[in-house]
């Protein structure tokens, strides 16, 4: 077959173009080797390039290789393919490849920790539907040099809240369940459910609570004795605009002036409302933040050490005094 080879014209690739070039050979070689057999057709498809951008590609394949031991290029030192299906039928076959094989694979103990991450990433709301997780799972599992460990990454509490949850949303039935609000009180709630988010290690529930005839935003740890009811939800994603930010200001929430560091900003975005008024105070920017209750006040400015002080009101500069001394006394 290396006859053959030579019937294939190639073509000098212009130098601005030479990097988009080898970008395209790096991602069509590994693509090719997984799909076996294949059309040009479905190649150029496949990348969004034109069918002879494919062909010319091929081409440079079968030019590729490692030199062996003489430090020339041998038959066996380069890729190969199916010329005649190529040639005669448009199709594309790697029948032999080199180097690929010789890469450094990942340990048994190395793919193993990458899959409880993967499996740690299936595990969020948004995640858990992603086909591409499960293929990279699968991929590390038959690539590694030996088999994996087999490891399971619990879900949690949150798995089975999550389920009913997710099947309200689904099926567009109202939920009932019993809610610890930021203020510690247990209440009742009866809401429509319409989006299941995460936080890092948090998931919530976003929906129309008929209590408060509002959107709102409800943490599954706080949430109890939930039933999925058979009432139909009277408000609809479609009806109802959720803002992308996850958390949104209502009229019980608590205003707090502050001054901040200018680099500390963006990290308040969230609790920031708008039309806040905004002022630099030395080499600080005084602004309001507005939060459901002082306690998670303490939990924000501790996580911004030194770079965050409480102005007003004094009511609030004491919650956080107290909370913080109270820490302090711990080490003593």
């Amino acid at each position: 077959m290396a006859d053959r080879r030579h019937r294939v014209p190639s073509r000098a690739v212009p130098a601005p173009q030479a990097r988009d070039k080898l970008a395209f050979l790096l991602a069509l070689v590994p693509w090719l080797l997984e799909h076996d057999r294949v059309s040009v057709r479905e190649a150029a498809a496949h990348f969004g390039v034109t069918a002879e951008e494919v062909r010319s590609s091929v081409s440079l394949i079968a030019m590729s290789g490692i030199p062996g031991d003489t430090a020339s290029y041998q038959h066996e030192d380069l890729f190969d393919i199916d010329w005649d299906a190529f040639l005669d039928d448009d199709e594309i076959a790697i029948t032999q490849h080199v180097g690929i094989d010789d890469a450094p694979r990942f340990s048994a103990r190395e793919a193993a920790a990458l899959i409880a991450g993967l499996q740690y990433l299936q595990a969020l709301p948004e995640n858990a539907d992603r086909a591409t997780l499960r293929g990279l799972v699968a991929k590390l599992s038959h690539g590694a040099s030996a088999e994996p460990s087999q490891l399971a990454v619990a879900h949690g509490e949150g798995g089975d809240v999550l389920a009913l949850v997710r099947r309200a949303v689904t099926e567009g039935r109202r939920l009932r369940f019993g809610y610890l609000n930021s203020r510690g009180e247990r209440e009742e709630r009866e809401v429509d459910p319409l989006r299941v988010e995460s936080i890092d290690a948090d998931w919530y529930l976003r929906g129309w609570c008929h209590l408060r005839r509002a959107l709102r935003t409800f943490r599954f740890d706080r949430m109890s004795d939930l039933v999925l009811t058979e009432l139909p939800i009277e408000h609809t994603p479609e009806e109802v605009r959720l803002p992308d930010t996850l958390f949104e200001p209502s009229d019980e929430d608590l205003e707090v002036t502050i001054e901040a560091a200018p680099e500390v900003i963006g990290l308040l975005a969230d609790y920031i409302p708008d039309g806040a008024l905004t002022s630099e105070v030395g080499d600080r920017i005084r602004t309001t933040l507005r939060v459901s209750h002082y306690h998670g006040l303490k939990r924000l400015i501790a996580g911004l050490p030194g770079t965050v002080r409480v102005v007003a009101p004094e009511q609030a500069r004491r919650a956080v005094a107290e909370w913080a001394a109270a820490g302090l006394a711990r080490y003593a």
